[in-house]
């Protein structure tokens, strides 16, 4: 069984939305290709040596993420080093230092300058080595290609190439791009994680064609061929158009059947894929761009200076020659022991003018030493050290992930204590990114007495309103009535901790939901729950107890939760899942299957999901959870019976700070669904670029005239230690924004739960009616929305209170109006006289763009904080980015300045590291500025009294000497210490 088939008991490829199943096909000439501009591409399988050559030619697999190579490393990094000013002032001099009229010997001039090139060229090379070996170390890794015959053999990562039949085993990365032909599930389905593409860490479910299917062992790659015709190379990772020519058919191909470089392969024992795009063309080498170059405002007043004593030594050298000039001209004739009738060029009193300009180039370098030349290079030595003490911060250590704090680059440091506003994520930032099902509303009753954060925070504010307005009597009440709340949410502190599951309510646990006079609607609620979804369980031989692997973190709460109400989902076969149900009335539990008949996958755009089944007594139902936004437009007259106690309920739970999903059904009978299912089979089996349309067309009509069941409201925490650490920032003078997908009144709630919304502050909230596409619409909600920002501007301007603080709450239309040109600026004078702002259902590039705003507006330091691949514009658009090495993969850490593993510490970070930082190496410049201008000017004060004669007061390495290291080394320990 070297080669053998795992049978693995699931095949699902039929259920989905956009399975491929075998379409219709035509032979001979009339087959027909995806052609066209961007659509190019041609891919002949199992024969890579066919795109080796012309006019094929496709890219090799090998990458590179260096800045230099072996040739181009001397002119770029001399290019980058005289992009200094200081070092072009100093080759200069260098070079004048070979004329006769140099006051040094050229070693003096030579040397000190290719010391402090040389240090700072083998800084930049060690850094690209440090890249060199990290991509040697990707190039390097091995995995399984067909070499031919049917025989696979290792082969390095650099050395596959296009057409390649590769084979990737469980937990593995994807070498290239690949086209899924088969998997050890006999229907061709795997599992990938795309954490390191998307920042996601929930699985994503890949499915291979039908007809590639019995490519199952390496032996059926012996005479394997087929050309596939597809899109150029693009950076788009979620869309792919292409098709597949087999066996003289043709097949349509999306983006479910590619998987992409640097995915990971779970829960799939192995699969079998050919190589569409390698090395560079590959789509996340095609998403790679280079971090911004950012340079500190310390870094950048520092050339200012450097230009101010440039200015200076022009000066000095400019009245040095007018002074050579005179005593040249008038009083050296009459110097008899200098023999001026015999004097060279630049000493003869006939040629005064000529002699003058002389000595001029001879002040400059004379007077060079203002110019601080090892400046640049102590720096480089204090902030590579002043990160080590970052790296090293053992109260910036996380003990639970066991991740330090990283400075990424440490060119920053300083600004760390320069930071006027931070810009958040909220989910997996502030939050954990762990749900825990803690309410639910079933048939219009609400169930769940623990209360969330938000809530605990809310009672504590009452009491503290209670406090201020009331009697000791009534204060006292509040306080009793704040104890209560926050003990029934530390009550499971009693109980075992369940990860995923924080609900506590007698009324539904250990069975006694059998007892409510809605037992039959509670029942379907939690048979949806348990059945609904796309989770696949896995078993701990050891203590018997089911896990489960699923494309979301709020469905893994959903099972958790059926679980302990007594319905656990223990098995999916090919078409059917099996749940183990327990009631009271019976003491061992009822394993139920329900035949999954369609499976109609969540999706940004649907915002919903649904299965229809089949239990055992033959009824066939389809079982629906989305956005309750979603839902409610699609129930039946008959469906709205819990609608309006269900949306009060779900109102309770957003002001909770809780996530909120709507969960429905429908009953079928069989002529209603076979009907259905010829028109759904029909659209999937289409080919063409309205298939999608088509499926979502029919799978719209199916999910209509829906019988509402109830909703349910999970838990986000957050983090340990966030409403400390924004209290304590705000204290220190930080405006905190916070930018979230979350509704208006969670965010609020939320606000109030991590301090960023303070007892007294005045909130602001800015909010669009609803709008069409409809201009003259358009126009009056944007009037609108500029009418409520002028009144909150002019209330914050007659507040006389000096001490009030207010905050700003805009919602994501809104912003989208606010960020326009004629728009932003009275926005940004808003935001910037608030001391809180959240901005509710921003997009990624809003994140992006709000942050421009804010850099470029202001024109003071803005720091901006996240953790997942949506954060990356906004941490690379920031003076200063922070990646959170939480959850949502290293997206965020990458494209960062500095990582830490929880927000708690950016605290520490800005208020001890970056106040450090910023207050050493200011001393530390200003120390050097002072040093060389003192050591400089002896220069000038020895020439008045010499004549201006250009001659120098000391010894050539004795200036050298004291000018690099000696006073050096004093000031490069005040800048560390």
């Amino acid at each position: 069984m070297a080669h053998g088939r795992i049978r693995a008991r699931i095949r699902r490829s039929h259920l989905y939305t956009f399975a491929c199943l075998r379409p219709s096909t035509v032979e001979g000439d009339e087959l027909h290709s995806i052609q066209g501009p961007g659509y190019s591409r041609r891919v002949h399988c199992n024969a890579s040596h066919m795109h080796k050559k012309k006019p094929l030619n496709y890219s090799s697999n090998y990458i590179s993420t260096t800045r230099y190579n072996v040739i181009t490393f001397l002119p770029k990094a001399f290019f980058e080093q005289f992009r200094r000013v200081a070092n072009i002032y100093f080759l200069v001099a260098a070079i004048c230092s070979l004329f006769a009229f140099s006051p040094f010997t050229p070693l003096s001039m030579i040397a000190p300058l290719a010391f402090v090139l040389g240090v700072s060229m083998a800084k930049e090379a060690v850094e690209d080595w440090r890249r060199f070996i990290q991509d040697l170390k990707v190039n390097t890794r091995k995995a399984s290609v067909h070499k031919g015959g049917g025989i696979f053999g290792r082969k390095q990562w650099r050395k596959i190439r296009v057409g390649d039949v590769v084979k990737v085993e469980k937990d593995k990365f994807f070498p290239a791009d690949l086209l899924l032909l088969s998997s050890s599930y006999e229907d061709g389905l795997c599992y990938v994680e795309t954490m390191n593409l998307d920042g996601e860490t929930n699985l994503k479910v890949k499915r291979a064609l039908e007809v590639t299917l019995p490519l199952d062992s390496d032996e059926s790659f012996k005479d394997f061929a087929g050309v596939i015709r597809c899109e150029d190379p693009n950076p788009s990772l979620y869309t792919f158009v292409g098709n597949l020519e087999y066996d003289r058919q043709i097949y349509p191909l999306d983006s479910s059947q590619i998987l992409l470089r640097d995915s990971k392969l779970r829960n799939t024992a192995y699969i079998y894929g050919v190589v569409i795009f390698a090395g560079q063309d590959s789509k996340v080498m095609q998403n790679s761009t280079k971090s911004p170059s950012k340079r500190s405002s310390v870094e950048k007043k520092m050339d200012r200076i450097i230009y101010v004593l440039l200015a200076t030594l022009l000066a000095l050298s400019i009245i040095s020659s007018m002074g050579f000039f005179i005593q040249t001209k008038y009083q050296m004739p009459d110097w008899w022991y200098l023999e001026p009738q015999s004097s060279q060029f630049c000493y003869d009193p006939d040629q005064a003018a000529a002699s003058g300009f002389c000595h001029f180039i001879t002040a400059l370098m004379l007077y060079g030493y203002l110019i601080p030349i090892s400046l640049y290079v102590s720096i480089e030595v204090v902030k590579f050290l002043q990160a080590i003490f970052i790296n090293q911060d053992i109260n910036m250590y996380d003990e639970e992930s066991g991740v330090p704090a990283q400075a990424r680059t440490s060119n920053l440091n300083e600004e760390l204590g320069q930071v006027d506003t931070v810009l958040s994520d909220k989910t997996g930032t502030l939050t954990c990114n762990q749900m825990d099902f803690l309410k639910c509303s079933i048939a219009g009753t609400a169930f769940g007495v623990r209360a969330s954060e938000v809530e605990i925070a809310a009672a504590k504010k009452m009491a503290i309103d209670t406090e201020q307005e009331s009697d000791a009597l009534s204060l006292r009440a509040s306080e009793i009535k704040l104890e209560r709340v926050v003990t029934l949410a530390d009550e499971k502190g009693l109980k075992p901790s369940i990860k995923g599951f924080s609900f506590d309510d007698s009324r539904l646990m250990g069975g006694n939901w059998t007892k409510e006079s809605n037992a039959d609607m509670i029942l379907l609620f939690l048979r949806i729950l348990a059945v609904c979804h796309a989770a696949i369980p896995e078993v701990n031989e050891e203590t018997g107890d089911f896990t489960y692997e699923a494309e979301s973190p709020d469905e893994i709460a959903f099972l958790v939760a059926a679980k302990e109400f007594g319905f656990e989902f223990v098995r999916r076969t090919q078409s059917s899942v099996f749940v183990r149900e327990r009631y009271p009335s019976s003491g061992n539990p009822i394993e139920r299957e329900y035949k999954i008949l369609n499976l109609l996958d969540f999706t940004s755009k649907r915002k919903r999901m649904s299965v229809i089944v089949q239990d055992e007594n033959g009824q066939i139902m389809l079982m629906c959870k989305g956005a309750d936004s979603i839902i409610f437009e699609r129930l039946a007259k008959n469906g709205r019976t819990y609608e309006e106690s269900t949306t009060r309920h779900l109102n309770e739970y957003g002001e909770a700070g809780l996530r909120t999903l709507a969960l429905a059904y429908k009953p079928l009978d069989e002529a209603e669904y076979t009907a259905w299912n010829n028109e759904f089979v029909k659209a999937k089996t289409s080919i063409g670029v309205d298939r999608e349309a088509m499926l979502e067309k029919v799978s719209d009509m199916m999910e209509r005239e829906l019988i509402l069941v109830g909703a349910t409201a999970v838990e986000d925490k957050l983090q340990k230690g966030v409403p400390r650490c924004i209290d304590q920032l705000a204290q220190a003078g930080l405006k905190i924004w916070v930018l979230t997908g979350d509704k208006m009144e969670t965010a609020i709630n939320i606000g109030f739960a991590c301090s960023l919304l303070r007892q007294g502050m005045k909130q602001i909230c800015i909010s669009a009616m609803n709008s069409d596409t409809n201009p003259d619409v358009k126009k009056a909600v944007k009037e609108d929305i500029s009418m409520q920002m002028t009144n909150a501007s002019q209330m914050i301007n007659l507040e006389k209170d000096p001490h009030a603080a207010f905050a700003l709450i805009i919602d994501g239309k809104s912003l989208t109006y606010a960020l326009e040109d004629d728009m932003k600026h009275q926005f940004l004078r808003l935001a910037v006289d608030c001391a809180s702002v959240i901005c509710c259902r921003v997009s990624p590039k809003q994140k992006a763009l709000v942050t421009r705003l804010v850099k470029e507006g202001t024109g003071k330091t803005t720091l901006a904080i996240g953790d997942g691949a949506n954060d990356v514009g906004m941490i690379q658009e920031a003076d200063i980015g922070v990646g959170i090495s939480g959850v949502e993969g290293m997206q965020a850490v990458m494209a960062s300045d500095f990582a830490i593993a929880q927000f708690r510490f950016l605290e520490r970070l800005l208020v001890v590291h970056g106040h450090w930082c910023y207050k050493r190496i200011t001393h530390m410049i200003c120390y050097f500025f002072y040093k060389n201008i003192a050591f400089g000017l002896t220069f000038f004060y020895f020439e008045a009294v010499t004549g201006f004669s250009g001659q120098s007061i000391y010894d050539d390495w004795y200036m050298i000497l004291f000018n690099v290291f000696v006073t050096s080394i004093p000031v490069i320990s005040l800048g560390v210490f």
